[in-house]
């Protein structure tokens, strides 16, 4: 059987570096029975492959907010903040996470960011107040952001049992247990 090029390459992306079959986990966030947005989910892996991201993530500036509120990157990661807005920012996390102050730039600039341990950082603007993002690094490859609906999804997971961890902004942090085997949903739900 002669197996093209295009079929080689399915076959990578079903199959993750231990070599064991990989599923794209969704599932739903919820508070209560309204969907949560900007919720973020992880899995705990103590082995896991070299980082997958094929861009490096942006946090947006643009029209006095941040883009997106709730931005979710594995640790190591470098995270560019763009500013795209015609006045200046001043952007800066003091609390939690990583700690830094960019300084006042203008428009058309760009600064990096690695978050280099794993944790939540609040983003503000210092001349802007009402200017909060947040960005949360993880220490796992297997992570997503609740989109408006409350849905994610986790891509490439490889089959098993793993922990899994749920922060969203204002709530609890939860943990508890999945197997991932036959493409089974996980719903998160916050009370």
């Amino acid at each position: 059987m002669k197996i093209s090029p295009m079929t080689i390459g399915l076959l990578v992306v079903t199959v993750s570096a231990a070599g064991t079959p990989a599923l794209d986990l969704h599932g739903t966030a919820r508070a209560g029975d309204r969907p949560q947005p900007n919720a973020v989910l992880w899995l705990e892996a103590s082995n896991a492959p070299p980082s997958r991201e094929a861009k490096r993530p942006v946090l947006d500036q643009r029209n006095l907010s941040f883009s997106p509120h709730v931005l979710a990157v594995r640790v190591g990661a470098s995270v560019d903040f763009p500013n795209n807005d015609r006045v200046f920012h001043n952007v800066f996390s003091f609390r939690d996470g990583k700690r830094f102050d960019l300084g006042l730039y203008p428009v058309g600039v760009q600064k990096p960011v690695v978050f280099d341990r794993p944790g939540l950082s609040r983003i503000f603007c210092n001349i802007h107040p009402n200017m909060a993002a947040y960005v949360y690094a993880v220490d796992s490859p297997y992570f997503g952001v609740a989109d408006e609906h409350g849905a994610f999804t986790i891509p490439l997971v490889p089959t098993g049992t793993f922990t899994y961890h749920a922060w969203r902004p204002g709530g609890p942090d939860l943990t508890g247990k999945v197997t991932i085997d036959a493409g089974e949903p996980l719903d998160i739900r916050w009370p």
